[in-house]
């Protein structure tokens, strides 16, 4: 059985769950070293006015003890200031590293695992989630030196009077069971509140994507509401989490003063007794306010919350299971031979693909045909190794995939979907981006092969238009992924209804400048039309997720149920052999889209598709069928 690895681990994680491969250290450690050396001014700066006081009202003069004071409050503005330029950069550090971390490990993850998220999740996960979790750091830090400035003044306020400080000791355990129970509860509502918000933002992806048929039903207000359903939901936990921030707050803003309070009338009986002078009540006043201050640290506490929940969703994308590759190189001599040795996938405990002795000689086209479900798409994914299959072995010229080398995969097995990443940049840029370094000629050969150097050409600055000024048809779409997909196909190509949008004619034209390729490698098309699979030299037909036969078309086509894989009747049938075309494969019942006959029914519907694609004048059609 075949296994997925993951990807190694950068680094020690930083605590709240970011892990290495960030900043690093130093930027939290910066806004700590800051916070704390500001929190120590604070400490500071009681005991210094207590001490200038007693020594005004004493003497009438206090030395160096005002200047003291002054400067210890110019230093806690001027740290106060350098922690706020380095909590947002230690923010921007991590949330941009979190970011590239969560973007990798979903784009190296095996696909049909990443499909598991929508776009709209993944989005929420790599906008809103990652800014909460890349402000974890700064925030842990403040929150440590938050703790600097109450355990200090406590220690402080010891010394100035012990009683004092008893009383305020007493009240502190209130404060911290309201901080608990603050951490305990907003974790939860938090981890509720991003899962909404993701629900929210994939349904709104959805929407936009069906933005055209959704206007032409005239389902927009359905639509509308379908997309803003959960945002009761988002703003009841939005209320409740804020309600759990204001009992907090609300808790520790009675609690603080009552202390306070107390821990001034203990000083004034100490100072009517004669044990607490007037700078010492002074000191021990703003200390008792300083010690107290530890409920301050709730909406800190709350950001490491929320931020730790939101890391552990970003996580989830980093960690997706990826490919591991092998060490081993093709025979230089290869032609592309695909063999698949009891192949077996299963997803969600359900057989999607089983596949055992599936041989397809090097340099021939197979196509796969099925109804919809069959596992085409699974078959395609198994055979250039974009999943692993669950048991069995895919072999390439005598050398198993999964043991093969990143570069000699890659190199070796190249792929055309039915909706291609063009990325950025120019049109030649798109064609040529890829495993092998392509000349200018090169691309255009592509192109021309893929029918796209006729547009192109039409286009402004012809090859090197930006694709952002370049108004693309889905079928012109479709052809520049062809096109990329021609210029760096080696041994194996594997086209995933990557011809879908074109018309029969394009379609025909690009498979006849396939088969004149000066790199004859093997080919596997998904197939919709009887057209592609007449040409192909042999067929895989797939039913409910096994291969029912590998033959041709022409000898498939005597199957009843396999001219039903195409709606196509026994009464529809051409003749025994259900050629439609010079090809020996039918265009009838031609349900793929944009097929030129797919208005039509029955054997001459497929003539007249292969008419239509040799160029010929169509014949006409039979009585009774739909014009």
């Amino acid at each position: 059985m075949v296994t997925t690895g993951r990807r190694a681990r950068q680094g020690p994680a930083a605590g709240g769950g970011t892990d290495g491969g960030g900043p690093g250290r130093t930027p939290e450690l910066l806004v700590l070293l800051c916070s704390s050396a500001a929190a120590v001014a604070a400490v500071a700066q009681p005991f210094v006015l207590g001490r200038t006081l007693d020594l005004l009202l004493r003497d009438g003069h206090a030395g160096h003890w005002p200047a003291l004071s002054a400067a210890l409050l110019v230093g806690e503005m001027l740290l106060d200031s350098l922690t706020s330029l380095f909590t947002v950069r230690c923010t921007a550090g991590w949330t941009a590293a979190i970011r590239s971390r969560a973007f990798a490990g979903l784009l190296g993850a095996v696909p049909d695992r990443a499909r598991e998220h929508t776009p709209g999740d993944v989005g929420t996960r790599l906008t809103l989630n990652a800014a909460d979790a890349g402000g974890v750091p700064a925030a842990r830090a403040a929150l440590a030196a938050s703790l600097v400035t109450p355990v200090g003044a406590l220690a402080a306020l010891a010394l100035v009077d012990v009683w004092v400080a008893a009383c305020v000791l007493a009240g502190l355990p209130a404060l911290a069971l309201v901080l608990r129970a603050f951490a305990r509860d907003t974790g939860a509502s938090v981890a509720a509140y991003q899962r909404t918000q993701s629900q929210i933002a994939s349904r709104l992806l959805e929407a936009l994507e069906g933005a055209a048929t959704i206007a032409a039903a005239g389902t927009g207000a359905r639509e509308r509401a379908r997309v803003l359903a959960p945002l009761g939901e988002l703003a009841a936990l939005g209320r409740h989490m804020w309600a759990l921030h204001g009992r907090a707050l609300g808790r520790s803003g009675v609690l603080v003063p009552l202390l306070v309070l107390a821990a001034t009338a203990v000083g004034g009986l100490r100072l009517a007794s004669g044990a607490l002078s007037v700078g010492g009540l002074l000191a021990a006043c703003r200390y008792a306010q300083l010690t107290a201050g530890v409920g301050g640290a709730a909406s800190l506490l709350g950001a490491v919350v929320r931020g730790r929940r939101a890391r552990e969703r970003t996580l989830e994308l980093e960690r997706l299971p990826a490919l591991s590759y092998g060490t081993r190189a093709l025979p230089p001599t290869g032609r592309g031979t695909l063999e698949l040795r009891g192949v077996r996938v299963v997803r969600d405990g359900r057989q999607v693909l089983r596949a055992d002795r599936v041989r397809i000689p090097g340099g021939t086209t197979a196509a796969v045909v099925g109804r919809g479900g069959a596992g085409k798409s699974v078959l395609a994914a198994v055979a250039g190794r974009l999943m692993d299959p669950d048991e069995g072995q895919v072999l390439l010229d005598g050398v198993r995939l999964d043991r093969l080398g990143r570069e000699a995969l890659r190199t070796e097995v190249s792929y055309a979907f039915e909706r291609p990443a063009l990325g950025e940049g120019t049109v030649a840029e798109a064609v040529a981006a890829g495993p092998r370094v392509l000349s200018p000629e090169r691309v255009r050969q592509a192109a021309r092969a893929a029918g796209a150097d006729g547009f192109v050409r039409r286009l402004p600055h012809g090859y090197d238009t930006p694709l952002s000024a370049a108004p693309l048809s889905g079928g012109e779409h479709q052809r520049l992924g062809l096109a990329r997909a021609f210029a760096h196909a080696g041994r194996l190509l594997i086209m995933d209804d990557a011809t879908s949008s074109l018309d029969t004619a394009t379609e025909h034209e690009v498979e006849r400048a396939l088969r004149r390729s000066p790199r004859p490698g093997t080919r596997l098309v998904v197939a919709h039309r009887p057209s592609v699979a007449g040409r192909a030299d042999l067929v895989i037909w797939l039913e409910n997720g096994e291969v029912r036969a590998v033959a041709s078309h022409r000898d498939l086509w005597h199957e009843a149920d396999y001219r039903a894989v195409f709606g196509v009747g026994d009464a529809d049938r051409v003749d025994d052999t259900g050629r439609g075309d010079d090809t020996g494969g039918g265009e009838s019942g031609d349900t793929g889209s944009g097929g030129g006959g797919g208005d039509r029914v029955g054997g001459s519907a497929g003539t007249t598709g292969a008419a239509e694609a040799a160029g010929a004048a169509p014949a006409p059609a039979p009585e009774g069928a739909r014009p």
